[in-house]
């Protein structure tokens, strides 16, 4: 994973959702959760915190509080960060040969 960002003086995030898939990809692949938290932070950082409060309709000193990596925010929380990011968590196999052969996503309903 790159180094967080220097929102002050580094834009290339803002608005741009296959920089911040791939930030937050990165820090996926640690697989260390206070890596992926902060990561998802800097990406809020970089849209300007207070103009990301508005667009995800959640509270500004929530958002610094649950991503700044001493606590580890709800999954209900990160899928609305991410939705405002304009990014999606999406699972794959570990492994490549890994597949069920399911297509249809009825099976979660079940």
């Amino acid at each position: 994973m790159p180094r967080s960002p220097d929102v002050e003086k580094n834009n290339k995030y803002r608005d741009d959702p296959k920089r911040i898939a791939k930030y937050i990809n990165d820090a996926l692949a640690t697989q260390n959760t206070t890596i992926v938290v902060k990561a998802i932070g800097d990406m809020i950082r970089a849209q300007g915190s207070s103009g990301f409060s508005r667009k995800s309709n959640l509270d500004r000193a929530s958002l610094y509080r649950s991503f700044s990596g001493r606590m580890s925010p709800g999954l209900d929380r990160v899928m609305e960060v991410l939705q405002s990011l304009d990014v999606m968590l999406i699972a794959r196999p570990r492994h490549s040969g890994s597949t069920s052969g399911r297509s249809s996503k009825s099976h979660l309903l079940s």
